[in-house]
């Protein structure tokens, strides 16, 4: 049995499919959920910090769920709504200060949308 293999639970990693673009995805979806869950564990958990937290997870959990191949078609549709929310609530909160990190993150985010909508389009 390889990694890449399903355990005998049923439950495994299933990257045998997963195309270089799939683990560019992988990586900017990391960048992103781990950045949100330090920001919002480093904020406080009530407020602003807990909907960061909660953002973090999001981006995990999807990444998560493209590497045991769960319903990837799906994850790909939401993850594109769910990372545009992303931007314009991170618009909303900063405007018109902008820091250098935030920048950096939305570049990414942009970039998992277009890695998202050219996933979503080859598994049609």
């Amino acid at each position: 049995m390889t990694a890449a293999s399903t355990s005998r639970s049923g439950i495994g990693l299933a990257t045998d499919s997963l195309t270089p673009l799939h683990w560019l995805g992988i990586v900017l979806a990391v960048a992103t959920g781990v950045l949100h869950l330090v920001l919002g564990v480093s904020l406080g958990l009530p407020g602003l910090g807990g909907s960061l937290f909660v953002a973090g997870v999001g981006y995990l959990g999807g990444t998560a769920a493209i590497l045991v191949g769960v319903r990837r078609r799906l994850v790909y549709l939401l993850g594109i709504p769910f990372t545009i929310g992303q931007i314009a609530a991170w618009y909303v909160v900063n405007a018109p200060s902008f820091s250098a990190l935030g920048i950096a993150d939305k570049v990414v985010q942009v970039a998992l949308i277009a890695v998202l909508a050219v996933l979503y389009a080859r598994a049609t």
